[in-house]
């Protein structure tokens, strides 16, 4: 059963997340996904992000909405960007364009650790309506919704 790490900030769970996620459960499979929430001490972001307890209460409510079953993921505290996957046992992970440095970060150190290397998953990023990547600061800043819609004129 493929065990499958992914993880974020997730402050605005946007398609951008869906995406990932929904990749995540589906190389799962019967496996599990590990979710990798960003701690508050671990931020440092150009926006105001939500505290640790409020994004995971956010996350775990979508999982519901979305109809995952609570023994098919975990969500565990990131301290550091690797998280669990230099000392536990992973097949996959999933990335983003963002996040995929870091686990060729995780790869290498678990190769000078003599462990085997993480399968990288790549998930492009999903577009905005204007062609430009969606995400959390584009949304705080009031460019677009959750969805990639424009909210102004940018």
């Amino acid at each position: 059963m493929p065990k499958v790490a992914v993880g974020g900030t997730f402050q605005y769970l946007h398609d951008g997340h869906a995406k990932l996620i929904e990749k995540a459960f589906e190389i799962a499979g019967s496996g599990k996904v590990h979710i990798g929430l960003t701690s508050d001490e671990m931020l440092r972001k150009s926006h105001d992000v939500d505290s640790y307890e409020n994004r995971r209460f956010r996350l775990l409510e979508y999982m519901k909405e979305i109809g995952i079953p609570e023994e098919k993921y975990e969500v565990t505290r990131l301290n550091d960007p690797c998280g669990p996957t230099l000392e536990e046992d992973f097949d996959y992970i999933i990335v983003s364009p963002e996040t995929y440095p870091v686990a060729l970060k995780i790869n290498s150190i678990r190769e000078k650790k003599e462990k085997k290397p993480l399968e990288i998953v790549y998930v492009e990023y999903v577009m905005a309506e204007d062609g430009t990547p969606i995400s959390s600061t584009r949304i705080a800043q009031g460019e677009i919704d959750r969805h990639g819609r424009l909210k102004k004129e940018a």
